[in-house]
């Protein structure tokens, strides 16, 4: 993984201690809060419901042992014992003391991380799949490519103080696991017909109030001119994106009033004015950069481990993990192993300070001392023999981080909701809670199948509600707390918006809706089918009529 240089760590540094002086003035009242907002923000600092958030970035979810030592420090020292994982490939606190954030800030630049880039009208913390360097299929590393836009967009003085927040995450596979057409830009790695590799680019993704799915942009950019053109697709957009209105100020309202063609025109108009210039990615930085993601020393391994194969006879709830929770590694013997923060009843994407420090221990153990960040807020193990697989799940259920869930209905993404968020309509937390109980029978959960179910405390979709094949919003009405259902959305490289199957439920009744509709879909499933082909083959009115009766 990507090491700091002298370069990095002076920006942190004096960051942190730029940060203190604001806090003590804070506290000693010579800032107003709103004076003080902006600062803090610029450090991932915000204000929920009760408390301050810290929101801390883990870039393209990458973390090592000891940087997860670090969090489990920091959730054990600063806050109430845990931390949660978010869909952005974050993690957040949220119970710190203003007074005690620099000493936060302070540790995690011991251990190179930062709060940079998770707030404010800049560009986010860039994420990636969470498979990166692992998975068959790559034309290249998104790792690489992820680390060089995070360094040229930190600091980048023109887009500081953009319309809005912006968003950008890259995938290098055909299968896309980073959800790239629903952000503000979406980049696939490829080749093009002479062989060279290159990004596809999208522009226009998003979710919350209008979601929209991204357009794409340019079939090809070649490598030295990546950080040229997202630059003047930032420029276009930093040059037309409405300040006036926060609900019109993303990126994909400008493509949509404008149109995917005028705007491509425009980048393009923008981009043949500086591709020839210091924007040119130089071939020995990319180098450089890709000298930090090089393969671990995996051994010469067996593809066929005939102890694997055993084991999974011998324990069927250990083959029950490895079908839903272990994914092919693209080198014979190896594996990559997903662990499910969402138990039973759990509350998603939360983890304990004594979970951190068992995974960053059986991370030394078994993966190189590497671990991921998916943004299905779950963590990832990369590089796991399979021979080795057997005691690392025995391990990971002393601590409750075995559950067999992964991609099925009990591996919901959930956002704080109004259990913390000061903008949230409805609790997502309670919620999440009491489906994922109704559906505990692990049995049964296997026997449904892929289907994802995402819950949004608020229209804000933090959650990812619209791009979930089962999709669920908070809404207020008259102080009691609904909940809207969307059904058929995909966060894939099939990308969709999931469509309103009707009237709000109350959260009495959301429980046994979902149960309606997992039901009407078991009912007309063709052998084999998941929901979401299901859905797309039968359409809305089918599960409409078995919730509200026929019109």
């Amino acid at each position: 993984m990507y090491q700091y240089d002298h370069i990095d760590r002076d920006i942190v540094s004096t960051r942190v201690e730029e940060f203190r002086d604001q806090v003590a003035r804070r506290v000693s009242g010579e800032l107003t809060e709103e004076q003080f907002r902006p600062l803090r923000l610029m450090n991932g600092l915000y204000l929920q419901l009760h408390a301050y958030m810290l929101r801390v970035a883990i870039p393209y979810g990458v973390l090592s042992s000891v940087q997860m030592r670090k969090l489990a420090r920091i959730a054990r020292v600063y806050d109430r014992g845990y931390g949660h994982f978010t869909t952005r490939q974050n993690i957040q606190y949220n119970w710190p003391k203003l007074e005690e954030t620099p000493d936060i800030l302070a540790e995690l630049a011991e251990v190179e991380m930062h709060a940079i880039q998770t707030s404010g009208n800049c560009i986010r913390n860039t994420t990636a799949d969470q498979f990166a360097g692992a998975v068959a299929g790559e034309v290249d590393d998104p790792r690489v490519w992820s680390e060089i836009i995070r360094q040229w967009s930190s600091f980048h003085p023109e887009f500081a103080f953009l319309p809005r927040k912006f968003k950008i995450a890259v995938t290098g596979t055909e299968t896309d696991r980073a959800a790239i057409k629903v952000h503000d830009i979406g980049i696939v790695i490829v080749k093009n017909a002479d062989g060279e590799t290159g990004f596809q680019v999208w522009a226009g993704g998003g979710q919350g109030r209008t979601p929209m799915i991204a357009r794409l942009i340019r079939d090809f950019v070649g490598e030295r001119d990546l950080l040229s053109y997202l630059e003047a697709m930032l420029r276009v957009y930093n040059r037309y994106g409405r300040r006036d209105n926060k609900y019109k100020a993303r990126i994909k309202i400008l493509v949509h009033e404008i149109g995917a063609e005028e705007y491509t025109r425009q980048v393009e108009a923008e981009w043949e004015t500086i591709r020839d210039g210091v924007l040119e990615l130089p071939a020995e930085e990319v180098a450089r950069i890709r000298a930090h993601f090089a393969d671990p020393a995996f051994e010469k391994l067996n593809g066929n481990s005939g102890g694997f194969a055993a084991k999974q006879f011998e324990d069927r709830a250990f083959a029950r993990w490895v079908k839903s929770n272990v994914r092919t590694h693209r080198k014979p013997g190896y594996a990559i192993a997903n662990i499910s923060l969402k138990p039973v009843g759990g509350i998603p994407g939360d983890a304990t300070a004594e979970q951190m420090d068992a995974v960053a221990e059986l991370a030394d153990r078994y993966s190189f001392g590497e671990i991921r960040v998916a943004h299905e807020q779950n963590l990832v193990l990369p590089h796991v023999r399979q021979d080795d697989l057997y005691d690392l799940w025995l391990a990971l259920g002393n601590h409750d981080l075995d559950t067999p869930n992964i991609g099925l209905l009990g591996d919901i993404i959930a956002c704080p909701g109004l259990d913390y968020c000061s903008l949230a309509n409805a609790r997502s937390i309670p919620l999440s809670q009491q489906i994922s109980e109704r559906f505990g029978d692990l049995d049964r959960l296997h026997e449904i199948g892929e289907l994802t179910l995402n819950i949004s405390g608020c229209i804000n979709a933090c959650g990812h509600h619209h791009v979930a094949n089962i999709g669920i919003l908070g809404v207020d009405k008259k102080g009691e707390e609904f909940y809207q259902i969307t059904l058929g959305g995909r966060a894939d490289e099939n990308a969709s918006v999931g469509k309103v199957v009707g009237a709000a439920f109350t959260g009495e009744d959301a429980v046994d809706a979902i149960e309606t509709i997992v039901e009407t879909y078991v009912a007309n499933r063709h052998a084999g089918e998941r929901f979401i082909e299901t859905f797309d083959r039968i359409g809305l009115n089918p599960f409409k009529e078995a919730l509200y009766g026929a019109a």
